[in-house]
């Protein structure tokens, strides 16, 4: 996959960056996102497919893109097809912080150290080149306001926009608000990116663990209330009383506990 088109993922992180304040706008949501945008990519390359409300490999070859080979090799290992919403709804390997410091090395955001209160060091992040921004923003609005279907990566990138609640980021207030219902609506342009959105929203809504009782198939659309996402390669068990609970995948490693205040991180 060469580096001449911007992946889904860096395009969200771009959209979710606040020019004034170096900081992500819902960054617990986001890194949600981020998983299932990394899927819709490798979707759109033609690595994986959905099955009902599963994901399956189907051409494992490497798309030149480390953190999504990454991904897709996780994905690989789990042999069988993985439940999307188990897969979004695992612990997070930090994919915000990893696509920062990857568009960091790409020279489309600048680190600037800081400071919390005066005490905690803190890291925002500037972006380099508003023009790229100002041009992923610009496809929303194009679509929002024409009406016309956009192309599947704009539909899927506001589908996931959308999910993860940038709406009120990107079209604030009451003015905003026709904006943001028209944003929604874009899910139903794209049916892999509504599927993705829709497993994201249930991961935000408690249904990671819930099993489908109608599963659906692969041309299922948006209404379906299930989707992909790419996330930590998890597993599933049995917990207290009987309720389903996550396992993380061997040699995937779990993220620190967000108390603690060794360093504030970048939000």
């Amino acid at each position: 996959m060469g580096r001449s088109r911007r992946t889904l993922p860096e395009e969200l992180l771009l959209l979710a960056l606040d020019p004034a304040t170096g900081t992500t706008a819902q960054p617990q949501s986001l890194d949600l996102g981020l998983a299932g945008a990394q899927l819709v990519e490798l979707a759109l390359a033609g690595r994986i497919a959905p099955d009902g409300d599963r994901i399956a490999v189907v051409a494992p070859r490497p798309t030149g893109d480390p953190t999504l080979d990454c991904a897709l090799e996780l994905l690989r290992r789990r042999g069988a097809p993985v439940r999307a919403v188990h897969w979004i709804g695992g612990p997070r390997l930090g994919l915000r912080q990893t696509y920062l410091a990857h568009l960091e090395r790409c020279g489309m955001v600048a680190a600037v150290a800081g400071q919390m209160c005066g005490v905690l060091p803190t890291t925002r992040y500037q972006a380099t080149d508003t023009a790229i921004s100002r041009e992923i923003r610009s496809r929303l609005d194009s679509a929002i306001r024409t009406g016309v279907p956009p192309d599947p990566r704009t539909a899927a990138l506001a589908a996931l926009a959308h999910a993860v609640g940038l709406g009120k980021h990107l079209y604030p207030g009451n003015e905003g608000r026709s904006s943001r219902s028209r944003l929604r609506d874009l899910i139903r342009h794209d049916p892999m990116g509504g599927l993705v959105a829709h497993a994201v929203m249930d991961v935000q809504n408690g249904a990671g663990a819930q099993p489908r009782r109608n599963p659906v198939g692969p041309g299922a659309g948006p209404g379906s209330g299930v989707g992909p996402g790419v996330g930590s390669g998890l597993g599933s068990g049995v917990g207290p009383g009987g309720r389903p609970v996550q396992e993380p995948a061997r040699g995937v490693p779990m993220q620190p506990r967000r108390g603690s205040m060794a360093r504030a991180a970048v939000h």
